[in-house]
């Protein structure tokens, strides 16, 4: 009850814009993925491929906001609620499943590498990592850390995918530390999620509660299946590449 009341707490700590602007924000990575995959098919296909992805992330978006309204996740426990129905089914689906499927490679194969990189400026939506701790609803050091490394893997996503683009020398290597550098940046913010989920259940701090409130829920639900799922694209691109 105590933990109910603190996430309801937190709450009341974020102002209306703040949700608001997130709610705006939050759509623009599935329709860049969209615009992606549709750009990498074949005419007949590429309607079908781009709505295809915007109808399933609209229906895996409001069984996420209908949990989360519904209180589903609100339940602190390891691993967290969250995790369980939300994230680790998306990452078994696109690791399982999309992985093994005929048109994920044709795809892969017919985008460029720099388009693959340049998608990662959706990660600028880390900002709200920042804002979070602004208002004093995320723990401070997880907050800055998780939401500048998004912040500058966003960033320098223009520069590695110029380089790409401008066949400079030492792009190839740029891109390998590039994307390293954001993978490590994404699975250092799961883990830490995790650690942090259970430090608050043994005293009481200040966890990522916030997280599992509606709008925010969409975080964990969408960014750490989807953003490892590209940064293991782009290995898999370089090194389709090499041969």
């Amino acid at each position: 009850r105590n933990r109910r009341k603190q996430m309801k707490n937190t709450e009341f700590l974020i102002p209306i814009w703040v949700s608001i602007l997130f709610l705006i924000a939050i759509p623009i990575p599935i329709i860049l993925i969209a615009r992606l995959a549709r750009k990498g098919t074949s005419s007949s296909t590429k309607n079908t491929v781009f709505y295809g992805i915007l109808g399933f992330f609209a229906l895996y978006f409001s069984y996420v906001a209908y949990g989360s309204l519904n209180g589903l996740f609100e339940k602190v426990s390891l691993p967290p609620i969250i995790l369980q129905y939300t994230t680790l089914p998306l990452a078994l689906l696109l690791f399982g499943v999309v992985f093994n499927l005929t048109i994920y490679h044709k795809i892969l194969q017919n985008t460029k590498l720099e388009d693959l990189v340049s998608l990662h400026i959706f990660r600028l939506i880390g900002v709200f990592f920042v804002i979070l701790a602004h208002y004093e609803t995320l723990p401070k050091y997880f907050a800055l850390i998780a939401g500048f490394g998004d912040m500058i893997s966003a960033i320098s996503s223009i520069f590695v995918a110029n380089a790409i683009r401008q066949n400079r020398q030492y792009a190839r290597n740029l891109t390998y530390i590039w994307n390293t550098f954001g993978l490590i940046d994404i699975l250092f913010t799961a883990i830490s999620a995790f650690v942090l989920t259970k430090i608050s259940i043994d005293t009481g701090a200040l966890g990522v509660d916030t997280l599992a409130t509606f709008p925010f829920c969409f975080i964990p639900a969408f960014a750490p299946p989807t953003i490892i799922f590209f940064h293991i694209s782009i290995y898999k691109k370089l090194k389709k590449n090499s041969q």
